[in-house]
């Protein structure tokens, strides 16, 4: 019996995202305004609230397309969920992610 030749061809896969811009900026959920985040704004460290899914490269394109300026480093932590007591009942508040967004000198965010 003669072996059959068989060829294949290698097709390159295009990335699901081709073509498409991608949006972030539904990561970003709100600056944070403590006290805390105050003081570090005047070192140009940003924080923000950000959605619990998020990755620090998403967060990065995030801060890049809304208020153009590149992070030097974005640190992620999370927030603990913390259990309250109102009206006789248990509950939660609190809990998500943060984001602290560290920029060169020079660059500043403004918000609204």
């Amino acid at each position: 019996m003669a072996k059959k030749e068989t060829t294949k061809k290698k097709t390159t896969r295009q990335p699901v995202t081709a073509g498409k811009k991608e949006n972030y900026e539904h990561l970003l959920l709100q600056p944070r305004v403590t006290e805390k985040a105050t003081m570090l704004a005047e070192r140009n460290v940003y924080t923000f609230d950000v959605a619990p899914t998020a990755t620090k490269n998403e967060i990065e394109k995030a801060i890049k397309s809304l208020y153009n300026v590149m992070p030097e480093k974005v640190r992620v932590l999370p927030n603990p969920y913390k259990k309250t007591m109102i009206r006789g009942k248990v509950g939660q508040k609190g809990g998500g992610k943060k984001a602290l967004v560290y920029l060169a000198p020079g660059d500043t965010i403004a918000f609204a």
